[in-house]
Formats: structure tokens, sequence, C-alpha cells
């Protein structure tokens, strides 16, 4: 007597599991299919957040107090002795 063969759930009108490496790779590309432009979403977030770091920088610089503690600074600096 031979073992009757495991029972097949059934797979919700999706493709069976024996796939091939089209099978899985057609699987994969559907699942990013909603996250296309996502990189391209966070690059112009940061790049967003990295022009208003230097334009705080800016504001910040222009400053006259700022300005003398920089030059004494530099001054400092490049003194000899």
């Amino acid at each position: 007597m031979h073992p009757s063969p495991p029972a097949v759930r059934p797979t919700l009108g999706r493709a069976p599991r024996t796939r091939g490496a089209r099978g899985r790779l057609a699987a994969v590309a559907r699942r990013l299919a909603g996250e296309r432009g996502a990189a391209t979403a966070e690059y112009a977030v940061a790049t967003m957040a990295a022009v208003g770091f230097a334009g705080l920088l800016v504001v910040i610089l222009r400053g006259d107090e700022v300005r003398g503690i920089l030059t004494d600074l530099v001054r400092n600096a490049l003194t000899v002795g």
C-alpha cells in the first residue's frame, strides 16, 4: 500500500509555490512595485534638510559677533609663539 500524497491547500488565486526563477522574480517585482519612487522621495527630503541647514549656517555666520569670534580664532591659530 502506498501512502497518500499530502493535502493541497487552496492558493486563493495565487500561483502554486513550485515557481521557477522567473516566477519568483516576478513575485518580488510585484511586491516592490508599490514602493517605486520611494528612494527618490527620500533623497528629496534629505536634500531639502541640507539646504535648510546651509541657510541657517549662512544666517548665523553673517552676524558680527560670530565673525569676530572666527577672526580671532584664525588669528590665534596663525600666530607663532
